[in-house]
């Protein structure tokens, strides 16, 4: 994800800055607890698209 394109994205709900999950291909959010994927190197930042994240995931978000 190019760094530049990730300091302007924010969360279309909260519009909080995004933590980039590399591995898994998403953009988090922590303030909703939101997970908006990545597809062909383009952010879905669709609500509808976005998954839940789970409790775990929030807690290592907050440490």
């Amino acid at each position: 994800m190019d760094k530049k394109l990730l300091d302007i994205l924010a969360c279309p709900l909260c519009k909080s800055p995004l933590i980039y999950d590399q591995q898994q291909q998403e953009l988090l959010c922590k303030a909703d607890g939101l997970a908006f994927p990545v597809r062909d190197a383009i952010p879905v930042m669709l609500e509808d698209e976005a998954r839940a994240l789970s409790q775990d995931e929030i807690d290592a978000l907050h440490k």
